[in-house]
């Protein structure tokens, strides 16, 4: 129904793509910015950076086109129209992803997957079967951990009622500090992104593993094809996180 609404003004539809896809692509200015002054970032050269940009960027956008509603969850929760969703014959996670559907989302994970692409050819990749299928096997994998992330953060808005921000915090904090080599961050940072929220695995470790290069803190090797057991280590937490929230709820009593 939602596409259906946003279709009815294809040029509308259009200018806002374009300008999800210009909004995005700054992020990447502001990188390209950088590079006209120095050679390299924490020991990383512009295709290989763009290479953790395109991964990022990519994962992120898929979750969230198909989760990015959950923000709105606080709003029908504060006003009570959450109760509207409980009483349809449809899951109630997929309703929430489903409300107010905005396909102009795809702009950002098209814009991720540009940069991508240019960077698996300008980087130095030493191609192998292993690593063609890493590229989509890390983007699925990648694009589960930050719906997980999506689905937790509207479970803590059941509690908290007006938590997007918070929500936003680990999503787009996320997407934007895997931008950047691990190498710039201070070591117990990249611990808390590799064991305790494993976002590292989403660009930092199949990164390095196309490039060749060491996997941040010693990871031992063929890390990077862990990044299933990582999706499903969070996707499985973040559903019964959901379902314990969905059980709290008592509506507004009006």
């Amino acid at each position: 129904m939602w596409i259906r609404s946003t279709m009815t003004y294809r040029a509308s539809f259009a200018l806002t793509v374009c300008g999800n896809l210009v909004l995005t692509g700054l992020d990447f200015v502001a990188i390209l910015l950088m590079f006209s002054q120095v050679d390299a970032l924490g020991g990383w050269t512009l295709p290989e950076v763009a290479l953790l940009y395109g991964l990022s960027v990519t994962a992120f956008g898929i979750a969230h086109l198909a989760f990015g509603s959950m923000a709105s969850l606080g709003g029908r929760v504060r006003d009570g129209s959450f109760d509207t969703l409980l009483v349809r014959p449809a899951p109630v996670l997929a309703q929430v992803a489903a409300d107010r559907f905005a396909l102009r989302r795809l702009g950002r994970a098209v814009q991720g997957a540009g940069v991508l692409g240019w960077a698996l050819v300008a980087a130095d990749v030493d191609w192998t079967v292993a690593k063609v299928l890493l590229v989509p096997l890390t983007l699925v994998c990648g694009a589960v951990i930050f719906g997980s992330l999506f689905v937790a953060g509207g479970a803590f808005q059941f509690l908290a009622q007006d938590a997007a921000e918070v929500q936003n915090a680990f999503t787009y904090g996320g997407t934007t500090l895997l931008q950047y080599p691990p190498t710039v961050f201070g070591r117990d940072l990249v611990r808390g992104v590799t064991f305790v929220l494993p976002l590292a695995f989403v660009s930092w470790v199949p990164a390095a593993h196309l490039l060749g290069r060491p996997y941040p803190l010693g990871l031992p090797d063929g890390a990077a094809f862990a990044a299933p057991l990582v999706a499903l280590v969070c996707a499985v937490p973040a559903g019964a996180v959901w379902r314990i929230g969905l059980r709290s709820y008592r509506s507004t009593g009006s």
